[in-house]
């Protein structure tokens, strides 16, 4: 898979850790993964181009409990 620009994957990997945690009905994520509301927010929000580490992504992946590539597959 490839990205047009770094934009394009932050909103990607946003949109999908906002899905599968939708979809997993926790609305304490960010608790669980120790980050703070407004920055998963920030990764979560469309317009966003925040960067996000790998081991955040990390531990955002295990507490959801899918595969980390998850994150990177268009919709």
């Amino acid at each position: 898979m490839q990205f047009s620009s770094e934009t394009e994957l932050y909103q990607v990997i946003g949109s999908n850790i906002k899905h599968y945690r939708e979809q997993a009905k926790l609305t304490q994520l960010s608790e669980l993964v120790q980050i703070s509301i407004s920055y998963l927010s920030k990764i979560e929000a469309f317009g966003c181009s925040k960067s996000i580490s790998i081991s955040v992504l990390n531990q955002i992946a295990n507490t959801l409990n899918v595969d980390i590539t998850d994150f990177f597959k268009t919709r």
